[in-house]
């Protein structure tokens, strides 16, 4: 995530493993609500209510500062949508397939959607009960699921998508209507505007697409694409899969109008990049740079995690770009090199190692925020020390007061979470030395490929490689409410 504007930042956002959906999947001891008369499926094995509360999965994945994302008892591993969009009317339908392995029995669990109709459920084939309730989809299936079970639920949906307005972080996300189709950028949890799922990245599955638009429409989703569109009367088909495991907040169906360049970078990696007419000029160099910095960083951060990269630019200001995966997006602006190496560093730095939980956000955009001072390094402008020591002399007395190891729910992005946690990475550099510091970086986005992690999980790392004892260094960059004392 880069924002744009005011905020934009340039160089002149506790203690537990890996987060186990088993953990979470124990009942909160809420009631589940029943099925509201007039829902569809067919009839749940009876229970008596003790028997029925322990396999219910839980309406929360876990975390916190989030309570309602995600939800508990199960662990995707695919989401095959396949969907259709008018732009005139604005309209989505289609069906959602969730694989999913049950982490506990399921008589009872959730999946994450705001709005849109929902017309029928169906379980490893046979209909289930449903209901709604706020943005939960609450699903009886017609017998409970075994714990370690492999089950798939399908999902008939339509409806105008109602994007996530007005945020405190982020304005509007999710799925965002434009002139000539749409722009889908969803972090944190704008997935479940637009399809079924479990909407918080410590769940982590791959995806299929399967889009069909008017003649004409260009559809862009992660990953690569699945043969050429199919065309058939007035309408194309478009099939994308991503196949390694992603957050749902990184997914799209950007669609619309677009100008679009491939081939392969310097290094072999296959390179997609686009853009609406209004920025046909940028293409080359987006495809070019994007190139080009996806390059440089497997040098730097170890291989690059997945089959393709690059980059859209589509004409709705947004006012951020998002590093969706495989093709960042850019809200409607022409991004310069320092904004491009920040979003392709999250290709490793939150895409491919994800968070376990949000407030843990600096691990993402900390490590991006610093990888754009290393751009500009490595292009011969000021070192990442001399960026590190003008912030250091910055008089923004918020920055400091906001500690960036915590992201806040309501200020997730805050200039605190990106310089500061930038600059604790500098102060490691300064403490460990460079051999130490970058072994460190390609070790962990080896060790938590297409994972979540914690600040703790990097913290014993940086104390096992360096062989010394760093809790004072990042409880004062990350945890304090004022400027660290320079060692």
């Amino acid at each position: 995530m880069q924002l744009k504007g005011p905020r934009r930042l340039t160089t002149a956002l506790l203690s537990v493993t890996v987060f186990g959906l088993n953990a979470c999947s124990a009942s909160n001891g809420a009631t589940a609500p029943s099925a509201a008369p007039g829902t569809t499926g067919g009839t749940a094995a009876a229970r008596s209510p003790a028997s029925q509360a322990s396999t219910i999965g839980t309406a929360g994945i876990g975390d916190p500062d989030f309570p309602t994302d995600g939800n508990g008892g199960y662990d995707v591993e695919n989401y095959a949508l396949k969907l259709a969009y008018d732009p005139p009317t604005r309209k989505l339908s289609g069906t959602a397939s969730v694989k999913a392995r049950a982490a506990q029995i399921l008589s009872r669990f959730d999946l994450d959607l705001h709005g849109l109709t929902v017309s029928k459920v169906n379980v490893d084939g046979r209909p289930a009960r449903f209901t709604r309730q706020g943005d939960e989809l609450i699903i009886d299936p017609a017998t409970a699921i075994a714990k370690g079970a492999m089950f798939k639920v399908a999902v008939d949906y339509a409806g105008r998508p109602d994007p996530v307005r007005n945020s405190s972080n982020l304005g509007t996300y999710g799925f965002i209507p434009t002139k000539d189709g749409a722009f889908v950028t969803s972090e944190p949890n704008g997935a479940k505007t637009w399809f079924p799922c479990n909407d918080h990245p410590a769940d982590k599955a791959t995806f299929d697409f399967d889009v069909t638009v008017p003649s004409g429409t260009t559809v862009i989703a992660n990953g690569e694409m699945r043969g050429a569109p199919v065309t058939s009367g007035a309408t194309s088909t478009f099939s994308w899969r991503e196949g390694h495991p992603m957050a749902t907040y990184l997914a799209t169906i950007t669609l619309g109008k677009f100008d679009v360049k491939t081939g392969k970078t310097a290094g072999g990696i296959p390179a997609y990049a686009a853009t609406d007419p209004a920025f046909r000029s940028d293409l080359d160099f987006l495809y070019s740079t994007s190139a080009k910095v996806t390059d440089y960083w497997s040098k730097v951060f170890g291989p690059y995690p997945f089959s393709s990269t690059g980059g859209v630019i589509d004409d709705f200001s947004a006012g951020y770009a998002l590093e969706n995966q495989t093709k960042p997006m850019y809200g409607g602006f022409q991004p310069d090199e320092s904004i491009i190496a920040h979003e392709l560093a999250h290709q490793w730095f939150g895409d491919s190692v994800s968070i376990t939980r949000w407030k843990d956000l600096w691990l993402n955009e900390g490590f991006a925020t610093y990888a754009e001072w290393l751009w500009t390094e490595h292009n011969g402008g000021l070192s990442a020390d001399r960026t590190f020591t003008d912030y250091y002399s910055s008089k923004d007395a918020a920055m400091w007061k906001y500690p960036p190891g915590v992201a806040q729910r309501d200020d997730l992005f805050n200039t605190s979470v990106y310089v500061r946690g930038a600059m604790t990475l500098q102060a490691l550099r300064r403490q460990i030395g460079d051999e130490t510091f970058f072994k460190l970086l390609r070790t962990w986005t080896a060790q938590h490929k297409y994972g979540s992690a914690t600040t703790d999980q990097f913290v014993n790392l940086a104390e096992k490689l360096s062989g010394r004892q760093l809790d004072d260094l990042f409880n004062a960059w990350l945890y304090k409410p004022v400027r660290p004392t320079l060692q």
